[in-house]
Protein backbone atom coordinates (compact mmCIF):
# COMPACT_ATOMS: atom_id res chain seq x y z
CA UNK A 1 0.00 0.00 0.00
CA UNK A 2 1.46 3.59 -1.07
CA UNK A 3 0.96 6.32 1.76
CA UNK A 4 0.59 9.98 0.32
CA UNK A 5 1.40 13.18 2.85
CA UNK A 6 -0.63 15.96 1.93
CA UNK A 7 0.69 19.16 3.30
CA UNK A 8 -1.07 22.89 3.05
CA UNK A 9 0.34 25.99 4.58
CA UNK A 10 -1.75 28.91 3.16
CA UNK A 11 -4.06 30.56 5.56
CA UNK A 12 -7.05 31.69 2.45
CA UNK A 13 -8.77 28.45 2.52
CA UNK A 14 -11.41 27.88 -0.33
CA UNK A 15 -9.43 31.11 -1.70
CA UNK A 16 -6.04 29.88 -1.67
CA UNK A 17 -4.79 28.98 -5.08
CA UNK A 18 -2.20 26.94 -3.47
CA UNK A 19 -4.83 24.53 -1.52
CA UNK A 20 -7.00 24.59 -5.20
CA UNK A 21 -3.74 23.09 -6.79
CA UNK A 22 -3.07 20.33 -3.96
CA UNK A 23 -6.67 19.24 -3.47
CA UNK A 24 -6.39 18.28 -7.12
CA UNK A 25 -3.36 16.46 -6.96
CA UNK A 26 -4.85 14.58 -3.99
CA UNK A 27 -7.75 13.70 -6.06
CA UNK A 28 -5.84 12.40 -9.11
CA UNK A 29 -3.88 10.40 -6.79
CA UNK A 30 -6.57 8.79 -5.49
CA UNK A 31 -8.39 8.03 -8.54
CA UNK A 32 -4.81 6.38 -9.39
CA UNK A 33 -4.11 4.85 -6.11
CA UNK A 34 -7.72 3.94 -5.02
CA UNK A 35 -6.90 1.36 -2.51
CA UNK A 36 -4.28 3.34 -0.69
CA UNK A 37 -4.08 6.40 1.57
CA UNK A 38 -3.75 9.54 2.40
CA UNK A 39 -2.41 11.78 5.21
CA UNK A 40 -3.85 15.15 5.89
CA UNK A 41 -1.40 17.75 8.08
CA UNK A 42 -2.85 21.56 7.88
CA UNK A 43 -0.27 23.75 8.68
CA UNK A 44 -2.52 26.84 9.40
CA UNK A 45 -4.83 24.66 12.19
CA UNK A 46 -1.36 22.08 13.55
CA UNK A 47 -0.67 24.16 16.58
CA UNK A 48 3.24 24.15 16.12
CA UNK A 49 5.51 25.80 18.72
CA UNK A 50 8.99 27.19 17.81
CA UNK A 51 11.81 25.27 18.62
CA UNK A 52 13.38 26.47 22.01
CA UNK A 53 16.53 25.07 23.81
CA UNK A 54 14.47 22.39 25.23
CA UNK A 55 13.72 21.26 22.17
CA UNK A 56 17.04 21.41 21.04
CA UNK A 57 18.94 20.13 24.29
CA UNK A 58 16.34 16.76 23.58
CA UNK A 59 16.82 16.48 20.20
CA UNK A 60 20.88 15.99 21.22
CA UNK A 61 19.79 13.55 24.00
CA UNK A 62 20.13 9.93 23.83
CA UNK A 63 16.56 8.69 23.73
CA UNK A 64 16.80 6.22 26.51
CA UNK A 65 18.40 9.79 28.65
CA UNK A 66 15.90 12.13 28.10
CA UNK A 67 13.53 13.49 30.61
CA UNK A 68 10.12 13.29 30.98
CA UNK A 69 10.00 17.10 29.85
CA UNK A 70 12.28 16.67 26.72
CA UNK A 71 10.06 13.95 25.46
CA UNK A 72 7.44 15.95 25.63
CA UNK A 73 9.22 18.96 24.06
CA UNK A 74 10.09 16.18 20.91
CA UNK A 75 6.53 14.79 21.12
CA UNK A 76 4.87 16.74 18.45
CA UNK A 77 8.34 16.52 16.07
CA UNK A 78 8.10 12.66 16.69
CA UNK A 79 4.57 12.70 15.00
CA UNK A 80 5.29 15.00 12.46
CA UNK A 81 8.21 13.09 11.65
CA UNK A 82 6.25 9.61 12.04
CA UNK A 83 4.20 10.90 8.72
CA UNK A 84 7.09 11.56 6.74
CA UNK A 85 8.42 8.27 7.63
CA UNK A 86 5.31 6.62 6.73
CA UNK A 87 4.34 8.26 3.53
CA UNK A 88 5.71 7.25 -0.14
CA UNK A 89 4.99 10.46 -1.76
CA UNK A 90 4.30 14.25 -0.34
CA UNK A 91 2.46 16.92 -1.67
CA UNK A 92 3.11 20.50 -0.51
CA UNK A 93 0.67 23.59 -1.25
CA UNK A 94 2.17 26.77 0.23
CA UNK A 95 2.23 30.60 -1.27
CA UNK A 96 4.72 32.81 -0.99
CA UNK A 97 4.96 35.41 1.43
CA UNK A 98 7.59 38.08 1.20
CA UNK A 99 9.63 36.08 -0.97
CA UNK A 100 9.54 32.69 1.49
CA UNK A 101 7.19 30.22 2.65
CA UNK A 102 4.68 31.18 5.51
CA UNK A 103 5.69 31.33 8.91
CA UNK A 104 3.98 28.46 9.97
CA UNK A 105 5.79 26.46 7.22
CA UNK A 106 8.83 27.36 8.74
CA UNK A 107 7.69 26.26 12.18
CA UNK A 108 6.77 22.81 10.58
CA UNK A 109 10.34 22.18 8.95
CA UNK A 110 12.08 23.47 11.87
CA UNK A 111 10.46 20.30 14.04
CA UNK A 112 11.49 17.87 10.93
CA UNK A 113 14.80 18.49 10.48
CA UNK A 114 16.27 16.58 13.37
CA UNK A 115 19.54 14.77 14.11
CA UNK A 116 19.17 10.86 14.27
CA UNK A 117 15.88 10.69 12.72
CA UNK A 118 15.54 12.34 9.35
CA UNK A 119 19.25 12.84 8.35
CA UNK A 120 22.92 11.98 10.62
CA UNK A 121 26.21 12.99 10.59
CA UNK A 122 28.86 10.29 8.71
CA UNK A 123 32.34 10.86 7.85
CA UNK A 124 31.48 12.48 4.86
CA UNK A 125 29.13 15.11 6.27
CA UNK A 126 25.00 14.77 6.82
CA UNK A 127 23.06 12.54 5.24
CA UNK A 128 19.83 12.48 4.52
CA UNK A 129 17.00 9.79 5.84
CA UNK A 130 14.05 10.44 4.18
CA UNK A 131 15.84 8.64 0.72
CA UNK A 132 13.52 6.91 -1.74
CA UNK A 133 10.69 9.34 -0.87
CA UNK A 134 8.82 11.56 -3.70
CA UNK A 135 7.86 15.34 -3.43
CA UNK A 136 5.70 17.31 -5.08
CA UNK A 137 5.44 21.32 -4.29
CA UNK A 138 2.58 23.45 -5.23
CA UNK A 139 3.59 27.02 -5.18
CA UNK A 140 1.28 29.85 -5.75
CA UNK A 141 2.91 33.73 -5.41
CA UNK A 142 1.35 36.86 -6.01
CA UNK A 143 4.39 38.26 -8.37
CA UNK A 144 6.16 36.57 -10.83
CA UNK A 145 9.64 34.97 -10.12
CA UNK A 146 10.17 32.18 -12.73
CA UNK A 147 13.85 31.89 -13.86
CA UNK A 148 14.75 35.17 -16.50
CA UNK A 149 12.16 37.44 -14.99
CA UNK A 150 13.46 40.52 -12.96
CA UNK A 151 11.69 39.50 -10.01
CA UNK A 152 13.50 35.99 -10.15
CA UNK A 153 16.01 36.83 -7.66
CA UNK A 154 13.57 37.13 -4.82
CA UNK A 155 12.15 33.62 -5.37
CA UNK A 156 13.63 31.93 -1.90
CA UNK A 157 10.35 29.45 -1.72
CA UNK A 158 11.62 26.69 -4.46
CA UNK A 159 15.53 27.28 -3.83
CA UNK A 160 14.97 26.27 -0.18
CA UNK A 161 12.32 23.64 -0.34
CA UNK A 162 14.63 21.93 -2.87
CA UNK A 163 17.00 22.26 -0.46
CA UNK A 164 16.10 21.09 2.51
CA UNK A 165 14.48 18.03 1.51
CA UNK A 166 17.50 17.74 -0.58
CA UNK A 167 19.61 17.62 2.64
CA UNK A 168 16.57 15.30 4.31
CA UNK A 169 17.47 13.00 1.13
CA UNK A 170 14.63 13.73 -1.06
CA UNK A 171 16.03 14.05 -4.03
CA UNK A 172 12.86 13.49 -6.43
CA UNK A 173 11.02 16.69 -6.74
CA UNK A 174 8.69 18.41 -8.73
CA UNK A 175 7.50 22.28 -8.86
CA UNK A 176 4.93 23.61 -10.29
CA UNK A 177 4.23 27.27 -9.43
CA UNK A 178 1.24 28.99 -10.06
CA UNK A 179 2.78 32.83 -10.68
CA UNK A 180 0.98 36.07 -10.75
CA UNK A 181 -2.20 35.15 -8.47
CA UNK A 182 -2.11 38.48 -7.15
CA UNK A 183 -4.01 39.21 -10.24
CA UNK A 184 -6.60 37.16 -9.37
CA UNK A 185 -6.84 38.40 -6.06
CA UNK A 186 -7.54 41.47 -7.84
CA UNK A 187 -10.44 40.56 -9.79
CA UNK A 188 -8.07 41.43 -13.65
CA UNK A 189 -8.14 38.10 -14.10
CA UNK A 190 -10.69 35.36 -13.81
CA UNK A 191 -9.90 32.75 -11.39
CA UNK A 192 -10.66 29.74 -13.64
CA UNK A 193 -8.77 31.20 -16.38
CA UNK A 194 -5.85 31.51 -14.73
CA UNK A 195 -6.19 28.23 -12.82
CA UNK A 196 -6.74 26.31 -16.24
CA UNK A 197 -3.09 25.65 -17.52
CA UNK A 198 -1.94 24.73 -14.16
CA UNK A 199 -4.42 21.83 -13.51
CA UNK A 200 -3.75 21.04 -16.66
CA UNK A 201 -0.18 20.88 -15.81
CA UNK A 202 -1.30 18.34 -12.95
CA UNK A 203 -3.81 16.60 -14.94
CA UNK A 204 -1.08 15.54 -17.59
CA UNK A 205 1.60 14.64 -14.80
CA UNK A 206 -1.02 11.36 -13.97
CA UNK A 207 -1.34 10.33 -17.38
CA UNK A 208 2.15 10.40 -18.11
CA UNK A 209 2.05 7.36 -14.73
Amino acid sequence: MSTLLHIDASPLGEASISRHLSALFVQKWQQAHPDDKVITRDLTTSEIQPVDGIWVGAAYTPEESRTAAQKEALALSDTLIAELETADEYVFGTPMHNFGIPSTAKLWIDQIVRVGRTFSYSESGPVGRLMGKKATFLIASGGVYSKGTPMAPYDFVEPYLRAVFGFLGVDKTDFIVAGGAAAVMSGKVDRATFLKPFDETIEARFKQT
